[in-house]
């Protein structure tokens, strides 16, 4: 299983993600999305589906309603978690191999970012509001 790309900012769980599913560096990513909004605000989800869009990739997104829920757990489906009290600024992650892929998968337990592991996680930690799904080709 791939390396899951590790979030460097503190609002960079996007920017990971679409590095994630690209196939290029968090830094790389970072770049084409804007390096201030990385550590200020995170990123919304036209900003990111234009990333992947100048990638090559055709993406759009969709609030998550319960009968599409299932539409989700396709692989390169990067998904917004609902902002919580675990996760005040809410949360992106991505379906590969089956899991989850979560650039700060720690967070919970060490909020300092230099201490920041990525990984996989089988469930979500949260509901999923929004996802940006690979247009069907």
């Amino acid at each position: 299983m791939r390396r899951m790309t590790k979030q460097e900012d503190s609002m960079g769980c996007g920017a990971a993600c679409v590095a994630f599913v690209t196939h290029k560096t968090y830094r790389q990513a970072v770049k084409v999305l804007g390096p201030k909004k990385a550590s200020t605000d995170g990123f919304r989800l036209k900003e990111l589906v234009d990333a992947l869009n100048k990638y090559g990739l055709e993406y759009h997104f969709k609030y998550v309603k319960p009968h599409m829920q299932s539409s989700i757990y396709q692989d390169g489906v990067i998904v917004f978690i609902k902002r919580s009290a675990r996760y005040p600024h809410g949360h992106y992650l991505v379906r590969h191999d089956g899991v989850w892929g979560d650039p700060w998968i720690n967070v919970v337990l060490d909020k300092k970012l230099a201490n920041a592991r990525s990984g996989y996680r089988k469930r979500l930690p949260g509901k999923a509001r929004w996802a940006l799904l690979p247009k069907k080709k």
